[in-house]
């Protein structure tokens, strides 16, 4: 047969091409997207919906070196996957694209030291935050720091002349929030123009997860059911009091904004990036408010990673430097909307929504006394329990009014309860520990 090595088959050689049979078996009930042109497979939890998808392939073909087939899978089933294809010596996949909270349960057993090609690539001034967590708690890279985003405010200039007198826009404290959602309320005929992403495909958990409770507490799983966090809870009510009722159907608050619905809300960049297009010079884009405990906010890190046994170790090394280089990383944040990991400068010719949020950004890191939060790390199909758990404490705390102290300690009880079973360590903000514990 040809490319055969040798005159029969090889166990290894049988197994690939049963893995591959499974791979694109399992298409339909394991959230891959299995679309793509042959070649060495990339495979990825970033940018499924199909258009993210087709941008970044496009990108891919046009910066990376030939060869290369990117293929989308759900994070749930991500690690899995790849635990399962290496563990029966059949690995489908050459390169690996994945949050922080994907890739550093891998490291070690199924993931091959990068340190030696981060070294290659040489100084393009990845954070040094960033180049700890490639690390996964060890003294050996496991991933090379690909892009990252974050959550921010959009506000227009109908909400911005409600501003409390004397308020930073760019350096807000929680407080300052509240008093500009009830002044924008009461300006606005009672009806309010802050809206958040509470409908059932919202990102609202993570607002609380990284944004809320780590400003008023310093954490976000240890600090669950402090008094500071009872605090937290208190001010969400207050808040929520002014958010338009209509929260609890928005998934996207580009969408609510765009149609003049709310004037001034939170989420994800890449969920707000089209709000500003029409009339970008009404509109700003700001960094999340402060708390007692500081400017807590979430980095969504992406990282590049080679699998144990990779089809094409030589080719993912070149398709990381390329897809690292500033050049690329700046038409990524032009194509997704996600923003270089690397040293780059931004272009003064981006989408003007895009230069907006790049500088919300910015500034959200670097604040003084910013603290990095993460998406919850190494819970794998189990992360969706962890979420709801913070999306029934909203639900019961905020929406039906039941009692803080007692729906924290309920909550806990479950939050805990997952830990123990998984055995994982904290994640960022929370201290590094064997265990993770509900304080």
């Amino acid at each position: 047969m040809p490319g055969m090595r040798g005159a029969g088959l090889t166990r290894r050689s049988v197994l690939r091409a049963a893995g591959l049979g499974a791979l694109a078996l399992s298409a339909g009930c394991t959230g891959f997207a299995t679309t793509g042109n042959g070649g060495m497979v990339f495979l990825s939890t970033q940018f499924r919906p199909v258009d993210e998808a087709e941008r970044f392939r496009g990108l891919l073909s046009r910066s990376g070196p030939a060869g290369v087939s990117y293929v989308t899978i759900e994070d749930g089933p991500f690690s899995g996957q790849v635990r399962s294809q290496i563990d029966a010596g059949a690995t489908q996949i050459g390169l690996l694209g994945g949050l922080h909270g994907d890739l550093a349960p891998l490291a070690g057993d199924y993931l091959e030291d990068l340190t030696d090609v981060l070294v290659d690539l040489g100084d393009r001034g990845w954070p040094a935050e960033y180049l700890r967590l490639a690390k996964a708690g060890t003294d050996r890279t496991w991933y090379v720091p690909w892009a990252n985003a974050s959550y921010v405010l959009a506000a227009h200039a109908d909400a911005l002349q409600h501003l409390p007198s004397g308020a930073d826009a760019t350096a807000l404290t929680y407080d300052q929030f509240l008093d500009w959602a009830i002044a924008a309320r009461r300006a606005n005929g009672n009806r309010p123009m802050l809206g958040l992403p509470a409908g059932p495909k919202g990102l609202l958990h993570r607002f609380t997860q990284g944004y809320l409770l780590p400003s008023f507490t310093g954490g976000q799983i240890t600090t669950f059911r402090s008094a500071e966090a009872v605090t937290a809870w208190g001010y969400f009510r207050e808040l929520w009091a002014n958010c338009t009722p209509s929260s609890t159907t928005y998934d996207f608050m580009q969408e609510p904004l765009d149609s003049g619905e709310v004037r001034m809300a939170w989420d994800h960049v890449v969920r707000l990036v089209s709000a500003p297009e029409r009339d970008p010079q009404n509109w700003r884009m700001l960094p999340s408010p402060r708390g007692p405990r500081g400017l807590g906010y979430m980095a969504v890190v992406a990282g590049l990673a080679v699998p144990k046994d990779s089809t094409d170790p030589e080719l993912a090394r070149r398709t990381i430097d390329a897809l690292c280089r500033p050049q690329t990383q700046v038409d990524l944040l032009r194509s997704n909307s996600f923003f270089p990991a690397v040293a780059a400068r931004i272009p003064d010719d981006l989408p003007p929504a895009i230069k907006l949020e790049a500088d919300a950004v910015r500034r959200q890191q670097a604040a003084e006394g910013a603290i990095l939060s993460l998406p919850p790390v190494g819970l794998g199909t189990r992360e969706g329990e962890v979420s709801k758990v913070f999306q029934d404490t909203f639900r019961s705390i905020v929406l039906d009014g039941a009692d803080i102290r007692s729906t924290l300690d309920s909550q806990a009880r479950v939050l805990q309860g997952i830990m123990d079973d998984l055995q994982v360590p904290c994640w960022a903000p929370d201290p590094a520990a064997d265990r993770c514990e509900v304080a």
